[in-house]
């Protein structure tokens, strides 16, 4: 696939990197001052409109609204059209000078996504990240269970990191049910909370009429900036996986 043509982006305050940081991946420095990141989706009114699901396009943020990195779906049309989320796309993610430092591919394969059959080796959701690019950080692939989302991250050798799981309302978000929908981010373990990832409410009008959706993930301000990538990287495949079917918002 190409690298897609960069478009302008609405006007909004961009954070200052840290300087003078060492063994950080070049572009990722922002994150060496986070512990959380908040991802809007934007909305396509040509998709609002006509019903054909375009490319996804995403502002990253930090807790008070600055802009770290912006994201963009390369994909082909036919592709989203009769693949939806299980399409094969590359997600571009890119810093205030234009400048691509991180890449989350998804190979496309047939009968993915079924929570009964989704395993290490087969039938499971999964990503693939880099940063800087052509250096594989790690994956994210959804993992057996009966109907909650459950997720593993693991290391650039496939060696599990953490676990990710989600709840069995994970759909049930409605005007009457604002709450954030909670993915908690434990250790192997599972018995040590280490972060959340999580949906937002974004508004009425959002959620009934696009598939525009609100994410943030949470993480401790010490973890390692690599792994503070993966788990960032992780919540593309949660959007995809099971908020990016339009009968989940309509």
């Amino acid at each position: 696939m190409s690298n897609p043509v960069v478009q302008t982006q609405p006007a909004r305050q961009w954070m200052v990197a840290p300087q003078g940081l060492s063994g950080i991946p070049p572009g990722l420095e922002y994150m060496s001052s986070l512990d959380q990141l908040i991802v809007k989706q934007r909305v396509e009114l040509m998709e609002m409109f006509t019903g054909f699901e375009m490319r996804n396009k995403y502002d990253v943020l930090n807790s008070v609204e600055q802009q770290c990195y912006y994201a963009e779906e390369e994909s082909e049309f036919c592709n989203r059209i009769w693949c939806g989320p299980t399409r094969e796309y590359v997600m571009h993610i890119s810093d205030n000078s234009q400048q691509e430092v991180m890449r989350i591919r998804h190979d496309f394969e047939c009968c993915v996504g079924c929570c009964w059959c989704a395993t290490d080796s087969s039938c499971g959701y999964e990503i693939q990240i880099e940063a800087p690019l052509g250096n594989v950080l790690g994956y994210a692939k959804q993992q057996t269970s009966l109907w909650k989302p459950h997720i593993r991250i693991f290391d650039a050798n496939r060696q599990p990191m953490y676990v990710v799981r989600g709840p069995c309302c994970w759909g049930c978000q409605n005007i009457c049910c604002t709450d954030d929908i909670d993915f908690p981010i434990t250790d192997l373990t599972e018995e040590n909370i280490l972060g959340r990832m999580f949906k937002r409410w974004a508004g009425c009008g959002r959620e009934m009429f696009t598939d525009a959706d609100t994410f943030g993930v949470t993480f401790p301000l010490d973890m390692a900036v690599t792994s503070k990538a993966l788990v960032f990287g992780c919540l593309f495949l949660v959007d995809f996986l099971y908020y990016e079917k339009p009968k989940n918002n309509n």
